[in-house]
């Protein structure tokens, strides 16, 4: 039920933004069509009207677009649908080679925006258009159920457009920056249009105020979810960018350690230069001695020659030596470069995982949203386990007490035959002695003996009536160890439930405390929203006061004059002089800083202290 209410709710507010949007695009090809019939001239792409048409147009085409993910982010444009022209009318495809062409216009916004000036130029908007609705089968793929394209509010539109063949447009799309442009629509050309037309019906006055108070309605939705969607971008490329900061100074702490220990090995080779070089001077000193005592004793001094010799061959090894250890540390200093390299290609990669990680959160968060619905399922599970092993307790004590019953029958049953058997002991007894004294006297007791016989014979019945007793009570017996065997097969069912239960609960206690911590994340996020909501309240319920109704100045009461002029305040709209809203702030519905007056620039200033607190 909660679904589908969901889904009825959607749907009407589907609704509602087509409506919307349709009565503004009335609205503003109406102002279009007056203004350039009033000019009589080609417009330029300067033209405020031809302008806000293209936002307004803009808007329309955007309307329930499906969302494509990539590496990069979220892609959202409205090109996609539109280059279906170019296969299903083969005489677009100049129109779309041309804007393809473009060297200023890099991104697919930019392209769609320029194909929307083109064809407005060749008159032939509307005929594109047309040929896409009519292929309906198609503009699924690129748009939700319930967009305005597909919708008969798209046909609608596409009849309005027609009227615009009666206009001439000379458009230049050299120098325009396509790409960064702000959609934002300006109300006050609909507002001029009603002003020039007072005299008309108040019912046509009432409607249009309608149309544009449900445009302000949708405008601010578009600007609250604009905002959301920036936020988001906003954490997770702070995130990205501490991790990669942090990365960083871990590579440029490795390569400081790097470079020390490069520095350490040079001069650790300049020292050893420096003492070969030593030992060379020390044995050449040596050598010159030598040789000058050579000249005074030649004689004895061959053997002193040759050790010498010998001296400077170990010297020349160990300078060669020497020489390999430099080369082996120019190798050294080789592989460090490379190193620096493969850190180079680690980071790259790093910012790939990066991106992988990303979507590896987004899975995260589903199987969260169905960690929590299992969860649900679970205790609903334990609930009925825990009543069933109330169940079970409850017949294990009723079979307890039913054992013990059967025990106390079955002792009693035991000592009852000891004494039957005792008694049918002592009854042998006396009929041996009886039968003995009865031979002697069986002619004197004839009528003894027939009583004697009746009285066996209801000895008899009594005797088979107790083993029949003792048959039952065998049988109950047996009945009773069956039931104790299966109390044994419930008490390993009831261990196996309990170890069960053990579980789940490990199990809920650390979905629980999953739970807490998406709920403290969940907070965080709608406190923000709440802000976001309360500057939104503030703006829409905010009236603009017309020029007309204002005399004085709203803070300082001072009338107005050819030197004191008027001056509106862009967040409350009412009227005041230049003294008194002097000051200019930036507001989510503008994005450039505008005037605002002394009561709201202290209250916006307010609100940022507190939420940056």
């Amino acid at each position: 039920m909660k679904q589908q209410g969901s889904i009825v709710l959607h749907t009407g507010v589907r609704m509602d933004e087509r409506v919307n949007l349709m009565n503004i695009m009335k609205i503003t090809i109406k102002v279009l069509i007056q203004s350039a019939l009033n000019l009589d001239r080609s417009l330029d792409s300067d033209f405020p009207p031809l302008q806000q048409f293209f936002f307004v147009l803009e808007h329309c085409l955007k309307h329930g677009l499906k969302v494509k993910k990539s590496f990069i982010g979220q892609n959202k444009s409205f090109f996609g649908p539109l280059e279906l022209v170019e296969k299903l009318c083969p005489e677009s495809a100049d129109i779309f080679t041309n804007t393809r062409n473009l060297p200023e216009i890099k991104t697919s916004v930019g392209r769609g925006r320029a194909w929307l000036h083109l064809s407005l130029m060749q008159k032939k908007l509307a005929d594109y258009l047309q040929v896409l609705i009519d292929h309906k089968d198609l503009l699924s793929d690129f748009y939700e159920p319930g967009a305005l394209m597909i919708e008969e509010e798209g046909a609608v539109i596409v009849g309005l457009l027609m009227g615009l063949n009666m206009i001439d447009a000379n458009l230049c799309l050299k120098g325009e920056d396509l790409d960064s442009q702000v959609g934002i629509i300006d109300f006050s050309f609909c507002l001029k249009d009603i002003q020039q037309n007072d005299s008309e019906k108040k019912a046509d006055e009432i409607t249009t105020v309608l149309d544009q108070k449900h445009y302000v309605e949708e405008l601010n939705r578009h600007l609250s979810c604009t905002v959301g969607d920036l936020q988001s971008k906003i954490e997770l490329l702070e995130k990205t960018n501490s991790k990669l900061n942090e990365e960083l100074v871990a590579a440029k702490d490795r390569i400081v350690s790097l470079q020390d220990e490069h520095n350490q090995l040079l001069h650790d080779s300049i020292r050893f230069q420096k003492k070969s070089e030593r030992h060379l001077e020390v044995n050449m000193q040596d050598t010159k001695v030598e040789l000058e005592t050579y000249k005074q004793t030649r004689k004895g001094l061959d053997e002193m020659y040759n050790e010498t010799w010998k001296q400077l061959n170990v010297e020349k090894q160990v300078r060669m030596e020497l020489e390999k250890e430099l080369n082996l540390q120019l190798g050294l200093k080789t592989e460090m470069e490379m190193a620096m390299k493969l850190l180079e290609k680690d980071i790259h990669e790093k910012q790939d995982t990066l991106v992988v990680l990303r979507k590896q959160l987004d899975d995260v968060k589903s199987i969260n949203l169905q960690m929590c619905q299992k969860v649900k399922e679970t205790e609903i599970a334990l609930q009925n386990k825990n009543e069933q092993v109330s169940l079970l307790q409850t017949k294990s004590d009723m079979v307890d007490s039913t054992t013990k019953a059967l025990e106390e029958r079955l002792q009693e049953s035991e000592k009852g035959r000891q004494i039957s058997e005792e008694n049918c002991i002592k009854l042998k007894k006396d009929m041996e002695a009886k039968s003995e004294t009865l031979k002697q006297q069986l002619q004197k007791l004839d009528s003894q003996c027939s009583h004697l016989e009746q009285n066996l014979q209801s000895e008899k019945g009594q005797k088979k009536t107790l083993q029949e007793e003792l048959n039952k009570e065998k049988e109950k017996n047996k009945s009773l160890q069956n039931d104790l065997l299966q109390y044994s097969q419930l008490k390993k069912d009831f261990d196996k439930l309990f170890r069960e239960k053990t579980q789940m609960q490990k199990q809920c206690a650390e979905q629980e405390q999953a739970l807490q911590e998406m709920g403290f994340h969940l907070s965080q996020s709608k406190l923000k929203m709440e802000d976001i909501k309360e500057v939104n309240k503030a703006l829409k319920g905010h009236t603009w006061l017309k020029d007309d109704e204002a005399t004085g100045c709203k803070q300082c009461n001072k009338e107005f004059s050819i030197s004191r002029r008027k001056h509106h305040c862009r967040n409350c709209g009412d009227i005041f002089c230049n003294t008194c809203s002097s000051n200019e702030l930036s507001l989510p519905s503008y994005p450039k800083p505008v005037r605002v007056c002394d009561t709201c620039h202290n209250l916006l200033l307010q609100r940022c202290s507190s939420n940056c607190s």
